[in-house]
């Protein structure tokens, strides 16, 4: 069933990529770096696909690859270009950046839904990235006045599903597809604050 928008949860006319990189807290207090995709990530977000485990890369991209897809390649560092949006968390790294986690989410204003994906470098697991990434994620969801966060993953993928009840998600079955979980979260009306405050800053210039 499709949801409309409610009159008094207002659209937002924003152009994210003007808005800057926001800062990740982690439960133990350390400090990562969330921003938009660049075409210049290009070989760096590869590097990070390349560098998860097979099982990882497997949940993330729904199938057994090596790397991250060119075309989808192409897509995640072109960000708008479909109404998509890909997010980088980067940790400071002698004098450049690592990439640590990523996110790809995209607005349905027909429906006021926010569809999302996302993974975390191995490495970083259990360091709280993956709920402060859907925390950062539901805020940009808020600033787009979108009703709903929703994303699908497999059945077999037990750290997203874990991770998304966590974070409050609901999770039911993925519509025509039984190999799949749909994970969903009511998006509250609420006052914004850090990213989201700069996104409707953005919105309304």
């Amino acid at each position: 069933m499709s949801v409309v928008p409610r009159a008094d949860r207002p659209m937002f006319a924003l152009d994210p990529l003007e808005h800057g990189g926001d800062a990740l807290r982690l439960p133990g207090g350390q400090v990562l770096t969330v921003r938009f995709a660049m075409p210049s990530d290009a070989a760096a977000l590869q590097a990070y696909f390349r560098g998860l485990s097979a099982r990882s890369r497997y949940n993330r991209l729904m199938g057994a690859a090596l790397e991250l897809p060119q075309h989808q390649l192409d897509k995640f560092v072109h960000a708008g270009e479909d109404g998509s949006y890909s997010l980088l968390v980067t940790l400071a790294d002698y004098g450049g950046e690592a990439i640590v986690a990523e996110a790809r989410y995209a607005f349905e204003p027909q429906t006021g839904h926010v569809e999302f994906g996302l993974s975390v470098d191995d490495r970083w697991h259990r360091r709280g990235i993956g709920t402060a990434l859907i925390g950062n994620l539901q805020g940009r969801a808020a600033a787009f006045g979108a009703l709903r966060l929703f994303g699908d993953t497999l059945r077999s993928n037990e750290a997203m599903i874990a991770l998304a009840r966590k974070t409050g998600c609901a999770a039911g079955r993925t519509p025509g597809d039984w190999k799949q979980v749909r994970f969903e979260k009511l998006i509250v009306p609420a006052p914004l604050q850090g990213c989201c405050a700069g996104f409707r800053a953005d919105a309304m210039r």
